[in-house]
């Protein structure tokens, strides 16, 4: 953590109450002057911060900006969020997580951004990140499976995300093959996961998930892919982004560590039974047509086609008829 992030958790800690330079000083072990100079790039960051002599500093108002020592109060998780890195702004989570790993980082690092300048979709589509309104995080895995299992990790993410987004806000929330989630047929969040491996051995996986929270709708692009919500729209009113954040984190290590113990199985029936193309006729791509009939063992869409032959479709947008 920073000492500007240092001192905001220091005000969060104390609502309404004048916290004095002094004290700042001797708990982040800095000079009177150094205070001064990080209050004043809270103030440059959009905090109101008011300060009157004799009594110290207070924390009036202040944009909605992600703080890892907010998120990890009362997280309890046993793979994810060993450690826990919030950045006000970065390229992409899925680059830094990337880095991380290369440079021996823990299973279970999470990156999350208040805003990303290259955030990226599946085939290198822009996901567009606004500052400060939704969820942008990566989290860095080192599954002790085979390569060709790594692909089921995706689903995992979807089903996390969905079932968080349902339980949360009572949202009627859908997956879509092979990595969206959808409310009311508008795109809601994507998933990104990208792997480092050899031919047996994965060295890593990193699960990228974005998910739109208070994204408002003045600003999604005009030209999309696919339409797009918030949970903001669905629900007419802004949601708390760290209380979201902590849930889903905690879901997502429920998650892992049944994957871990019990493999595919039990996410592949949830995800089947939040899927709302299962036992219906829908389109390929390129026109081959047939009838959902769940997910293969390695993710791939399980599709019927109209002679009673099973076609395994491991890439492709899916329509329904």
């Amino acid at each position: 953590m920073t000492s500007r992030d240092k001192i905001l958790s220091l005000f969060r800690s104390n609502p309404d109450v004048f916290v004095s330079g002094q004290e700042i000083s001797q708990s982040l072990n800095i000079s009177r002057a150094a205070v001064w100079k990080q209050v004043e790039l809270l103030r440059d960051q959009g905090f109101e911060i008011e300060a009157q002599r004799s009594k110290g500093y207070r924390l009036v108002d202040g944009p909605d900006l992600l703080i890892a020592t907010d998120i990890e109060a009362g997280l309890d998780c046993q793979f994810i969020g060993t450690s826990l890195v919030c950045l006000p702004e970065i390229d992409s989570t899925n680059a830094r997580v990337r880095q991380l790993a290369e440079q021996d980082a823990a299973e279970g690092t999470v990156v999350i951004a208040d805003r990303q300048s290259a955030g990226k979709g599946r085939l290198g589509r822009r996901w567009e990140s606004p500052s400060a309104v939704n969820l942008y995080c990566s989290i860095l895995l080192r599954p002790q499976i085979p390569v060709q299992q790594a692909p089921q990790l995706t689903f995992l993410s979807a089903v996390a995300v969905a079932e968080t987004l349902k339980q949360r806000y009572q949202l009627s929330v859908k997956v879509k093959w092979p990595n969206d989630v959808l409310v009311s047929g508008k795109k809601i969040a994507g998933l990104l996961n990208e792997m480092n491996a050899e031919t047996e051995q994965i060295h890593f996986v990193i699960l990228g998930i974005g998910v739109n929270l208070n994204m408002t709708a003045d600003q999604f692009p005009e030209e999309l892919n696919y339409p797009a919500t918030s949970v903001l729209l669905e629900r007419g009113e802004e949601i708390d982004r760290v209380a979201f954040i902590r849930e889903f984190l905690q879901r997502i290590d429920r998650y892992y560590a049944e994957f871990l113990q019990d493999g595919f199985g039990p996410i592949r029936r949830r995800w089947e039974a939040l899927c709302d193309l299962m036992n219906q006729r829908v389109q390929i791509d390129q026109g081959l047509q047939g009838t959902v009939v769940g997910l293969d063992t390695d993710g791939a869409l399980r599709l019927q086609l109209d002679d009673g032959r099973v076609e395994r479709i491991i890439a492709g947008d899916v329509k329904p008829l």
